[in-house]
């Protein structure tokens, strides 16, 4: 453990006193509270602002957007029906906004260098609780990697092909690891336009699924809300009538989840090496509202009206693995309407959108474990960037992790893919829990200091939504694997996949506490709400707008 640093030193510079004040000139705006001195920056570089504004905003609107939505729901649909699939999204979705919420007034209030959810905690709760969450995010992250490169291989089954599984893995995972691992400009660039395309993607498909619902279709055939009502709303779920209704409900909400796990944190994790951050952080946290609202919740509602739960190409559960099993909702529902070609190319689409998704989570999980070494909580040697300011080494070894994909070989990519969603979204969940608990003590640290007027980013129903979200999520946590304690459900794999993350996260953050004997959690007059503060509003008073020349211009500069 020596070799992660001591925290009982950070914990004595933190109780010493609040009010730091301003750093020494020498540090740059870059690194912002974080570098423990010039020295080691000398030794192991920083990361470098290489994200601009239109990058950041894109990868907020579409960065994330993968085969939860495009490939999970289908498991989703065909077990609990079209009403749960789409309340679970319009549900989640209220959840997310909350958590986008919280990060954006955090990540605005100092924008560091290395930001991520668990130098939040540290800073704001305690470091044992930050060090168990640091871990748990860097995992989660190389298991999206994992499920969104695994779902890959899925899509590609919908077309009959004779290379082998592994051969395509490799070319996603390397060209993945590639865009990542030299200059940040080549993963924001490459965001930008695979944003963009999904982008177009779901509002394409989205206008499709009212041109069919009207029966602007080949086939004319007038789809209104049919499979609502046969073979109907609700597909029952181990139990009659209500109870059995409510319980889809739930199971939809449990599985939805995997559509949204940890991407709104991403805006956070770019924060460090985004132009502008108190500009753009704000911005693109604002925007968050309309993603889910169009992509996600108009995006399942198309879903529901253009593919019947019963549909027999439809994905069953995921994790049977027949044939064409990763064909998405969206390429079935085009298939059933007539439109020749088109769902080939939404696949092409989807699958895009997969590659992107790897890619964003490739990113945020190497920027996670280079805040866990900045923080003290890593090896030092995982805060080694490059010339230009990547963490390549943590690139390298989230990439390690990542490989576990290859057990879509022997296992079946279908099936393979349902284990990472199960993993990941348990993960996430705990995530959210805990970065809420620290945007709970964030807050109460300004109250206390006077500065809760001071945030640049100010967002509403504060702090009551924060802690309704807190407690729906805390039970969500608990019955996310309610469904194998069903007569006839039980299987060690399905409950281990549920639940595995929650034990070892308790044993990281005990492990932790007792090696360290750190506080249970810091007190409102013991957190440091402001080192960094002034070089944060120094950087932002240099910071120049960008005015519009012509309604073009600002068209543009709205968007990006």
């Amino acid at each position: 453990m020596a070799m992660f640093g001591s925290d009982k030193h950070d914990l004595e510079k933190v109780s010493a006193d609040s009010n730091v004040g301003p750093l020494p000139e020498k540090l740059s705006s870059n690194d912002i509270a974080t570098s423990d001195d010039t020295e080691s920056d000398a030794k192991y570089g920083t990361t470098q602002r290489g994200l601009k504004s239109r990058h950041i905003q894109l990868i907020a609107l579409g960065g994330c957007i993968g085969t939860g939505l495009f490939v999970g729901t289908g498991a989703t649909l065909s077990t609990t029906g079209p009403a749960p699939l789409f309340m679970s999204f319009v549900v989640i979705s209220g959840l997310v906004w909350v958590v986008m919420q919280t990060l954006g007034e955090m990540a605005a209030y100092i924008p560091t260098s290395g930001s991520s959810v668990p130098l939040y905690v540290k800073r704001y709760v305690e470091p044992s609780l930050a060090f168990a969450a640091g871990w748990n995010y860097w995992y989660a992250y190389a298991m999206l990697v994992a499920s969104e490169v695994s779902a890959s291989a899925v899509i590609i089954d919908y077309w009959p092909n004779p290379v082998p599984v592994a051969v395509w893995l490799t070319i996603v995972l390397v060209t993945i690891v590639m865009l990542n691992i030299f200059v940040v400009s080549w993963y924001g660039e490459s965001e930008f336009w695979f944003a963009s395309i999904k982008i177009i993607g779901i509002l394409g498909l989205i206008v499709l699924g009212v041109v069919l619902f009207f029966g602007g279709g080949p086939n004319r055939d007038r789809l209104g809300f049919r499979y609502w009502q046969k073979p109907g709303a609700f597909i029952p779920f181990a139990a009659p009538g209500n109870t059995g209704k409510f319980l889809a409900f739930w199971t939809a909400l449990v599985k939805s989840g995997f559509a949204f796990i940890l991407s709104p944190e991403l805006i956070v994790l770019a924060a460090g090496e985004t132009e502008a951050p108190r500009r753009n952080i704000p911005k693109a946290a604002k925007r968050f509202i309309y993603r889910l609202m169009v992509f996600y919740i108009l995006g399942s509602l198309v879903i529901s009206v253009i593919v019947a739960s019963n549909d027999d190409l439809l994905l069953q559960g995921v994790s049977s693995g027949e044939g064409n099993a990763g064909a998405s909702p969206f390429v079935i529902g085009i298939k059933r309407a007539g439109i020749r070609t088109l769902d080939h190319i939404i696949n092409a689409v989807i699958l895009t959108s997969a590659w992107s998704a790897g890619n964003s989570f490739m990113f945020a999980g190497s920027r996670s474990l280079y805040s866990l070494a900045l923080n003290g909580q890593a090896p030092k040697i995982f805060r080694t960037c490059n010339k230009h300011g990547v963490p390549y080494l943590c690139v390298c070894v989230t990439a390690l992790l990542a490989c576990l994909v290859y057990l879509s070989v022997s296992g079946g990519s279908a099936n393979v893919f349902q284990w990472f969603v199960n993993l990941t979204t348990i993960s996430g969940y705990i995530a959210w829990i805990i970065l809420l608990i620290a945007y709970l003590r964030f807050r109460r640290a300004l109250e206390y200091n006077g500065l809760l007027h001071q945030r640049p980013y100010k967002t509403p129903g504060q702090p009551y939504v924060t802690y309704v979200a807190l407690g729906f999520l805390i039970v969500l946590t608990l019955t996310n694997g309610f469904q194998v304690f069903f007569p006839g459900k039980f299987t060690a794999s399905s409950f281990l996949a549920a639940y595995i993350t929650l034990p070892i996260v308790v044993v990281l953050y005990l492990g932790h506490k007792i090696w360290f004997r750190t506080p249970l959690f810091l007190s409102a007059d013991k957190i440091d709400v402001y080192s960094g503060k002034e070089e944060a509003d120094r950087l932002e008073e240099t910071d120049i707008p960008p005015v519009p020349k012509n309604v073009m211009q600002k068209i543009w500069f709205w968007i990006a």
